[in-house]
This record gives C-alpha cells, structure tokens and sequence, in this order.
C-alpha cells in the first residue's frame, strides 16, 4: 500500500507541477480566483460570485487559502512569483493521489485483491485523470471524495452493518454533495438502495436514517456558515447552485442532446478501456454479481439522470471513471483468466505476469497504453499558449502605464492568480471581454454578450467603443466590461423591456498591451487598425492549429509604441 501511494503521489504532483495546457476556465476562476482574493485583497470574481443570489461555495476554494497564506507571510510571492502558480498545484497533486489510492481499496470492496491491479493500472495510465485530476477542478475533489465515500459503503449485505464505516461515507458523500451539489444524484441511488436492504432492519435503518441526517446537515451548516462569512450575509450557494442548473441559465453555456454522455462523454472518459468497461458490466449482470451490479447500476443511474439536464459537459461525470476502472478491471481479469487457461496462451500470459506484475494479456495491456502518448500531448503541450502568455505578461516592467487588453473570447486565459501583480489590480488597467449569462432575462436566445458583440464585428466594435487615439498616459479603461450585480440584472431588463441592443455602452481606452489569438488577425480590418494606431508585435506562443476558430493562431501580445 505504501508502494502505491508513493507512485500515486508521484504521478499526480508532476502532472499537476508541470502541466502547460489550459483546459477550463473553471480551474481558475472557480477555484484560485476566490482565494487569491481572499488572502492577497485582488483577483477576478465572475457572475458565480457577485449575482444578488451567488451559486459558488467558497469551501472548495479555501483549500488553496494555506497556501497562499504561507507564500504571503513568507515573502515568497514576492521573490518568486512564480510560487503563486505552484504553491495550490501542490495541494491538487495531492488531492488527486487520493482517487488513485482508493480506487485499490474500493476494488477490494466490491471485488477482491485480484482485481486491484488492474484497477489501479487503469487508474494511473487513465487519460482523462492525467487531463483533468490534478487540476483544481471541483469536479476532481468532488471525483476523490466519492471514491473515498464508497470504498466506505456497506457493500456486503450479509455482514453486520458497521456504523463507524457508513458514518465515514455519509460524511464524505456530503462533502462532495457541498462541493458539487449535483453529486447528490449518486447517493440517491446509493443511500435508496441502502434503505431498501435494510428495511428489514428497522434498528439499522432508523440507526442510518438519523445519522445522515445529522452529519448531512452539520456539513451543510458550515457551508452556509462559510458563505455567509464571504459573502458578509446569510447565503445558501448549494440551493442557490441547485437552482441555477435547473434553469435555462445553465444552458447558455451550451446544450447538448441526451445521447452526449452516452456517446461522446463516456468514450472520452474510457478511451480504450471502454471496451473492458462495457464487458464488466456484462459479466455483472450475467454473474449476477450484487455489489459490482449495484455500482453498475449506480453509473447507469447517473448517466441517466444527467442525460435529462441540457448543459453537458465531459468533466461532469468524471466522479463515475473510478467505478468505470472497477468494471473494467472485472473484465480485464477475466480474460486473463481465460487466456491462462488456454493451452495457446499460456506463454504469453505467463510473460505478461512476470514482468510488469500485472495480470493482463499482452494485447490488452498495448491497447489500453495506446491514449498514454495523447495524455502527455494534452497535458504537455495542447494549449500552452494560453498560459505562457500569462508569465510573460508577468515579467513585464512595473510602472504606472501599464494596461493590459484581452481581445479574446472571455475567459481563455487565467486571471491574477497566474498573474499576481497588484500594480494591474486597479479596475480598469487590466480587462478582458466579459460573457455574463442571461440572468433574468426572458428571451435568451435573443441575448447576446460581450464577447458575442465584439466577434459579431470586431472592426466595429473597436471604431465604437475605442477612442480615436491612443493616448500615451494609457488610462484605465472607464467601463470595459460589465459588473453581474444587481444593477446589471436591473439593466438587463430595461434592454429586453425596449427590445434594444445588447451593447451596455463599454468604454475602452487603448491599452499599453493587447493580448489576443492570432485569429483575430485575420479579421478584415483588425491588423490595418492595430498597425495605424502604433502597435506592434512582441510575443507569439501556443500553437496555431489549438483551439476552436476563435482560438486559433496562437496567443499574441503586441505593444504600442514598439519599432
């Protein structure tokens, strides 16, 4: 067991330590935007956190509170920089060991030591682990803490129920529940087939019901607790959260039909192990095998359930990969049985066993290696552009006339928790194009945001909201994108009322520095403009074919006044 937290722990943190890709906004302004603010008093809050009725908890962003309270009181921040970056990368390599380690032990649970291998090597060689879980993603903790709640569940039904252990899962069910509300549809399934089991039981089952109430509630009182300390008034994120995901707010993010998780989601998330995914549940079922039956049906549930929601994202049922590997390490071991027992296998497998110590055939173990090579591209080299022009960008002189634009769709890079220069903190002096969801508003697919009105016209919306000339003082921008507060909610219903434009009058003034993709470029117009105004181009990085059309052409800085 040391032997694999050692690896696991090792894995993770160079993962988490060295990855260069960006892969969603949600790492950084969901997680060490919050507590970069908290501790160092700057940092971007999105719509999530100053909407009149706000739907992030600040408990999942206060992980990374510790350290950067001791780069603070250190001093390191300020002599390295870059620390900032790499102090909450710590702490995320660590949390993300954990679904490593207890996915051996759920196997064990649901299965038995035969299995944990394979498990574990499905685990470490998973492509969207190495993509997403080292990341400060809510969805990798909420992924961790359900691993670790169900390797706690009382899987055995003929075996005395074990109050210390359920009490474990009932706490950590919530703290994922707290983290990621939504997560609450799996320990529907799970805590309705426990009340089913031990309905004949009533002494367990008023015994279960009084301490899920209890625990469930006391996690939910320091949520609103630490709430309404951040907010500075009584706030309930995870209603709040609840609602707005039901809405058709959450759909302004995208919409996706219900068959997506089923064939895009699924298939992202297993890669090659899919296959071997698909036959454990098989063999669940043909076996009528009932704990790696009810896991199944756990995923099953889940998947279905989360079909029915119109905003669909990859990362949403990543908490369901650590019972995909149980299922398919059910699979992988049975085949390798298979082939042991075959008299034209035998060498083969008996190869494959005693050098990697894994109980898999040879053709298996090269298939399931195949995503390895696109795991070390996503992590190491897609979309790196994005954050290297965040520490150059902080290697910049400090002066009084710095001002930094962001022609780009919002959000595509990280804010001042990369950055971390305070002298930039002032409003005005930094900004980027703001994408505010429809809150609301009636007619949202009439709406369109800031980004959507730059892009729609880029040309025409620099000539309008752009002074004439560029003034060498470069003053902060006077209104360059909006505040989603309650009088943007009160304006954005005057402009639905009069059914006028969306523009909500943002005033820029040219910056000393204007970052964007090299797609914006192409834009009819947008070079000739850059170039008559007296800026040049001093930095490129990524790669021109990353990213949707928007996002093409790599990351580009270009500077007035550059010869």
């Amino acid at each position: 067991m040391i032997q694999v937290s050692l690896l696991s722990v090792c894995l993770r943190l160079v993962i988490a330590l060295f990855t260069q890709g960006f892969f969603q906004p949600d790492e950084y302004f969901q997680a060490l935007e919050p507590a970069h603010k908290v501790v160092f008093g700057y940092g971007h809050l999105t719509w999530e956190w100053l909407s009149p009725q706000p739907v992030r908890g600040v408990l999942y962003p206060a992980i990374n509170i510790p350290a950067y309270w001791v780069l603070k009181v250190s001093g390191l921040d300020r002599i390295y920089p870059a620390t900032v970056v790499a102090g909450p990368r710590l702490i995320h390599g660590l949390l993300a060991a954990l679904t490593d380690i207890w996915v051996c032990k759920l196997t064990r649970e649901v299965l038995d030591e035969a299995y944990v291998r394979p498990a574990y090597f499905l685990s470490l060689t998973s492509f969207f682990h190495a993509m997403s879980l080292s990341r400060s993603l809510s969805n990798s903790l909420e992924t961790s803490l359900t691993t670790i709640a169900l390797t706690h569940f009382p899987w055995d039904v003929k075996a005395p129920l074990s109050l210390a252990r359920l009490r474990r899962c009932i706490f950590f069910a919530a703290l994922a529940c707290v983290i990621r509300p939504t997560n609450g549809i799996i320990w529907i399934y799970m805590f309705s087939v426990l009340l089913l089991r031990l309905r004949s039981h009533p002494k367990s089952l008023i015994i279960f019901a009084r301490d899920a109430v209890m625990i469930g509630a006391t996690v939910l009182i320091l949520s609103f607790v630490l709430d309404t300390l951040f907010y500075g008034r009584p706030t309930m994120t995870v209603l709040n959260f609840l609602r707005v995901n039901a809405s058709p707010v959450s759909s302004f993010y995208g919409s996706s039909p219900w068959y997506y998780y089923l064939l895009q989601a699924i298939p992202i998330l297993c890669v090659t192990s899919l296959p071997f995914v698909l036959h454990g549940s098989f063999l669940a079922v043909k076996k009528n095998e009932a704990k790696l039956k009810l896991l199944a049906g756990c995923v099953a549930w889940t998947i279905g359930v989360y079909s029915l929601l119109g905003h669909k994202e990859w990362r949403f049922l990543h908490p369901l990969l650590p019972m995909l590997h149980v299922l398919g390490a059910r699979s992988l071991r049975e085949l390798y049985n298979y082939s042991a027992q075959d008299p034209y296998s035998k060498q083969s497998s008996h190869r494959i066993k005693q050098f990697p110590g894994l109980p898999l055939r040879a053709r298996d173990l090269l298939l399931l290696l195949l995503p390895v090579p696109a795991g070390i591209y996503i992590v190491f080299f897609h979309c790196t552009g994005q954050i290297e022009v965040m520490s150059y960008l902080r290697s910049l002189p400090v002066n009084g006339s710095t001002t930094i634009g962001f022609l780009m769709p919002c959000h595509s890079t990280p804010w001042q928790a990369y950055l971390h220069r305070p002298d930039l903190a002032q409003p005005g002096k930094m900004w980027a194009l703001g994408c505010e969801p429809p809150l609301m508003v009636r007619d949202k697919a009439r709406y369109r945001d800031q980004s959507d009105l730059f892009f729609e016209s880029p040309i025409r919306y620099i000539l309008s909201h752009f002074p004439s000339q560029v003034d060498p003082l470069f003053p902060p921008s006077p209104f360059p994108s909006s505040v989603p507060d309650a009088s943007f909610v009160s304006i954005l219903g005057e402009i639905e009322s009069h059914d006028s434009s969306w523009d909500m009058g943002w005033r820029h003034e040219w910056p000393k520095y204007i970052v964007m993709f090299g797609a914006l470029l192409q834009d009819p117009g947008i070079l000739s403009v850059l170039q008559e105004k007296g800026y040049r181009e001093i930095w490129k990085g990524g790669r021109e074919w990353d990213g949707d059309e928007r996002r093409k052409g790599g990351v580009r800085v270009w500077e007035y006044g550059t010869l």
